[in-house]
C-alpha cells in the first residue's frame, strides 16, 4: 500500500510540475493573432493580419496584406517570400497570391519565431527581424514591424485609434526623439545620445550623464590606443604578433571568434579587423599585449587616456569589455563603464584624430589573411541605411545590447559625422530598432535644424506640466 501511495504522490508531483513548467514556456514565446484596419492616404481601409509577438501591442504586420493596401500607390512593392527568405522590391507591382486581407481563421494559432531571416530590399541584404509562416493559401507570408517597413519605403505611419493604421504615402517617415521619450520609448534603455561630432552639437540625450556598462564598445578605446602606438612608430600594421597562452585561453571560450594557438602569428591589421568587425575579444587582448606587454599595463593606459580626454565617468578593467573578476576569495564581477556623454567625447576625438577607423567599421565583411577566415560586421545599420560608417556593437548580460553608430551627412559645404549612442537595450533586436530610429532623427535634425515636435501645434506634442515645459525649453536652448 505504501508503495502504491508513493507512486501516486510521485505522479501527482510530476503533473503539478508540468502544469507549472508548460505555461512558463508558452509565456516565454507566443504569437497573438489579430487584425488592423489599414488605409493608404484617403483610399479604402483593408483588413491586415497582425501578430503581437510575446506581448500585447508588440505588433508585426502581414507584408502581403500591406502590399495590397499600397498597390497602385507611389509606395507599392513586389514581394517574393519563401520559408526563410524575403525579397522586397519597392516601385514594382505586387502580384496577389490569394488569402490577402482576410482575417485569421479561428482555428489558426501560428507558432513561429522572430528571427533575422534573409531579407533583401532591391537585391541588397538588410538586417531586419521578421516572422515567416506558411498560410492556408499555401504561400508564405512575412510579418514585420510597421516602423521598419516605413523606414524602408520612407513613408509616414499614423495610429489614429485602436486597431487602425494610416499610411501617408506622400509624407516621408519622420522621427521625434522628444515624442518617443514622452511615450516612454526609452524606459528600457540605459542611456542615449545623438549629436554632430563635427560641430560638437548635441541633438538629443536621455540619461546621458550616468555611467553604465559598455561591453564591447570598449574596443573603440582599444583601437584608439593601438593607433597611438602606430603613430608613435612602436608597432606597424604589417607586424606579426605572437599569440600568447592568455590569448589562446580566451579564444577557446564560448564567445571566441576562432581558436588561436599559442605561438601562432597574426598581423596587427588583421587583429584590428577582428576586434572591430566580429568583435573578437581575443584579438583585442592580443593588441593590448602587443602595445603594452600585458593587459594590466594596457588597462592603465586606457584609464589614463580617459582622464586625458576628460571622460569623468569612464573606468576600464580590460581591453575587450567582457566581465572581469577580482582575485579575492569572494570575487567581484566588474565591467567597463562609461556614460553616453563620455562616449560622445571619446568618439569625437577618435574621429577627429583617426578618421580612418571608418575605413574598417564601414566594411560589411573582410578577409583576415593571416588567419585565413572571412569575418562579418555585427552592426545592423550598416546594412539597413545609407551613409552609415560604423562604429561598434557590444553585448553582455549586465550592459545589455549597445551600439555606437556613425553616419555621414553633407551640408553642401562639407561632410559631418553624426553619432548615435544607444546603451543598454533589452536585446539586439531593440538595439537595431532604437538606433535606426535615432539615426533617422539625426539626419532630420541635421538637415532641418530642429526637432519638429518642438515647433508643432499638435496637442499631443505639447508638454503637459510646468516641469515638462521647463525641460523642453532647456533642451531647446541647449541644442541652439
Amino acid at each position: 500500500m505504501r508503495s502504491i501511495l508513493k507512486k501516486i504522490n510521485v505522479l501527482l508531483l510530476s503533473v503539478a510540475l508540468l502544469c507549472c513548467i508548460l505555461p512558463a514556456r508558452v509565456a516565454a514565446s507566443y504569437e497573438i493573432p489579430g487584425t488592423y484596419q489599414v488605409q493608404a492616404d484617403a483610399g479604402t481601409a483593408y483588413t491586415v493580419k497582425i501578430l503581437d509577438y510575446s506581448y500585447d501591442n508588440n505588433t508585426y504586420f502581414s507584408l502581403r496584406d500591406i502590399a495590397m493596401v499600397l498597390k497602385d500607390t507611389d509606395k507599392e512593392f513586389a514581394l517574393t517570400i519563401t520559408k526563410n527568405t524575403v525579397a522586397l522590391d519597392p516601385g514594382k507591382a505586387y502580384k496577389p497570391v490569394g488569402g490577402e486581407n482576410v482575417s485569421w481563421n479561428s482555428t489558426e494559432n501560428p507558432n513561429i519565431s522572430l528571427r533575422r531571416n534573409e531579407f533583401k530590399v532591391n537585391g541588397q541584404n538588410t538586417h531586419y527581424y521578421t516572422m515567416i509562416t506558411r498560410m492556408p493559401s499555401g504561400y508564405y507570408d512575412c510579418f514585420m514591424m510597421a516602423a521598419d517597413l516605413a523606414m524602408i519605403l520612407d513613408m509616414e505611419i499614423i495610429v489614429p485609434g485602436d486597431g487602425i493604421l494610416q499610411l501617408h504615402t506622400w509624407e516621408p517617415f519622420s522621427v521625434s526623439a522628444v515624442s518617443l521619450e514622452q511615450a516612454g520609448y526609452f524606459y528600457g534603455v540605459n542611456g542615449v545620445l545623438v549629436g554632430d561630432v563635427t560641430t560638437g552639437e548635441i541633438y538629443y540625450e536621455y540619461q546621458a550623464d550616468t555611467a553604465y556598462p559598455i561591453a564591447s564598445t570598449s574596443k573603440l578605446m582599444t583601437y584608439l590606443l593601438v593607433m597611438d602606438a602606430l603613430s608613435a612608430g612602436q608597432i606597424t600594421l604589417e607586424e606579426q604578433v605572437v599569440i600568447s597562452d592568455t590569448v589562446h585561453a580566451l579564444s577557446v571560450a564560448g564567445d571566441g571568434m576562432k581558436i588561436l594557438e599559442a605561438g601562432e602569428k597574426v598581423t596587427v591589421q588583421d587583429l584590428l579587423l577582428g576586434a572591430l568587425l566580429p568583435s573578437s575579444n581575443e584579438c583585442a587582448l592580443c593588441l593590448a599585449e602587443a602595445v603594452a606587454g600585458s593587459e594590466e599595463a594596457f588597462v592603465q593606459m586606457m584609464n589614463q587616456k580617459a582622464k586625458d580626454l576628460g571622460l569623468s565617468q569612464a573606468i576600464f578593467f580590460n581591453s575587450n569589455g567582457l566581465p572581469t573578476y577580482t582575485k579575492d576569495p569572494v570575487p567581484a564581477k566588474r565591467q567597463n563603464r562609461m556614460s553616453a556623454e563620455d562616449m560622445f567625447r571619446m568618439v569625437s576625438y577618435l574621429l577627429r584624430v583617426y578618421p580612418q577607423v571608418t575605413d574598417i567599421t564601414s566594411m560589411q565583411s573582410a578577409y583576415l589573411e593571416s588567419l585565413g577566415i572571412v569575418v562579418n560586421n555585427t552592426n545592423p545599420l550598416l546594412y539597413n541605411m545609407s551613409g552609415v560608417t560604423g562604429l561598434k556593437t557590444g553585448t553582455t548580460n549586465k550592459a545589455g545590447a549597445c551600439l555606437v553608430t556613425s553616419l555621414t551627412a553633407d551640408d553642401g559645404n562639407m561632410e559631418h559625422d553624426l553619432i548615435v549612442i544607444v546603451l543598454g537595450t533589452e536585446d539586439s533586436i531593440e538595439r537595431g530598432r532604437v538606433s535606426g530610429l535615432l539615426a533617422k532623427y539625426a539626419l532630420e535634425v541635421f538637415h532641418s535644424g530642429t526637432d519638429k515636435s518642438e515647433i508643432t501645434d499638435q496637442p499631443q506634442d505639447t508638454p503637459v506640466s510646468a516641469e515638462a515645459m521647463v525641460d523642453c525649453i532647456l533642451r531647446t536652448a541647449k541644442k541652439h
